[in-house]
């Protein structure tokens, strides 16, 4: 993965400096506001803390093996398959795509389950189907 990707890169989000974040009891520390995880001084954005568990654990699942196809796929189309699903998958969770925090609940939880459908639907990434 590049050091880069899900970053958010706009004027008001420097790449490492000036970032605060709260100390987190579990997982990365966050920023006060709870829209950003922080790692090594870089802002990345947080999971939908809304997304009821269940539904988030099937996205980070999937995330995971899509993850891992990415740097075994055989060849040029199975990688840009492998890569769709990890998109998939993080804007199911709030990570990529429209910021969760603009969207109403309701809407959040929509277009988590839609990804996941259409990671379903789109099968295994190591199946190669």
């Amino acid at each position: 993965m590049r050091s880069d990707e899900g970053s958010e890169r706009t004027a008001d989000n420097p790449e490492r400096s000036g970032v605060e974040a709260a100390p987190a009891a579990d997982g990365p520390e966050r920023t006060e506001d709870g829209r950003w995880i922080v790692v090594r001084g870089r802002r990345w954005r947080a999971t939908d803390p809304e997304l009821s568990e269940d539904l988030a654990d099937a996205l980070r699942s999937r995330l995971g093996r899509a993850r891992s196809a990415v740097g075994r796929a055989a060849d040029d189309e199975a990688r840009s398959r492998a890569r769709r699903q990890v998109q998939l998958a993080k804007e199911g969770l709030g990570e990529r795509g429209e910021p969760w925090w603009d969207l109403d609940p309701a809407a959040r939880q929509a277009r988590a389950r839609d990804r996941l459908d259409r990671l379903e639907e789109d099968g295994d990434p190591a199946s190669g189907r």
